[in-house]
């Protein structure tokens, strides 16, 4: 089966990693976290691959991907909430200077600087051997910290922030089993479908609570 490297990218190593960076900066600075929030920013930078939808291609890991992008967009954030940016800030930049840079592939790390590509693609490919017990590393030590720390259970709970699962639903999880051939490799099924199942769950629970109180 031939996968297309350039196209692909791997939701389960992001969220996990965006999730423990921001679960361990939160503690430190003792802000509370909004962890849907945290899943979501962590695929954000990837929004660059829906301009291939309008027929731009060639974008994909370029300005949205940008360290100096990230910090533009923070400024404001961290002046008007000061440490608590701080997990989100993590999450958002921890696609692109660590995901990316080592595994990814090329990436506008200092755009609008430079539109030079920086990282080690090189080394170690994202559909490598290597790669893929990262990623499984990353999902099960956070699955454990999500168990550990009560934070699984909040999946469960009717909260608004839930409904910002349904971006990673939609843009990364279920195009990944809807597309043949599957744009994961298939040791990295199960933690893409645990993902899935929990979200959506998570979802239809806050439009569950809204229909039962339109009801009333």
């Amino acid at each position: 089966m031939a996968f297309k490297e350039e196209s692909a990218s791997f939701a389960v190593g992001h969220m996990a990693l965006a999730y423990l960076l921001g679960k361990s900066s939160s503690k430190l600075l003792k802000v509370n976290l909004n962890i849907p929030l945290i899943l979501v920013l962590s695929i954000v930078p990837d929004a660059d691959i829906l301009f291939e939808l309008f027929g731009v291609s060639g974008l994909h890991r370029g300005p949205t991907h940008s360290l100096i992008l990230a910090l533009i967009i923070f400024v404001p954030l961290f002046a008007l909430y000061r440490r608590k940016a701080a997990p989100y800030f993590l999450a958002l930049i921890s696609h692109s200077v660590i995901s990316d840079f080592f595994i990814g592939g090329q990436i506008m790390l200092f755009w609008p600087l430079t539109s030079d590509l920086f990282g080690l693609h090189a080394y170690i490919s994202i559909w490598s051997l290597v790669n893929i017990t990262l990623e499984w590393a990353l999902f099960a030590f956070s699955a454990v910290v999500m168990f550990k720390t009560g934070d699984l259970s909040l999946f469960f709970h009717n909260r608004k922030s839930n409904l910002l699962l349904a971006i990673p639903i939609g843009t990364v999880l279920l195009p990944t089993f809807v597309s043949y051939p599957l744009q994961v490799p298939p040791l990295l099924i199960l933690p893409h479908f645990f993902y899935l199942v929990l979200f959506s769950i998570s979802v239809l629970t806050v439009i569950a609570g809204f229909m039962k109180r339109a009801s009333e």
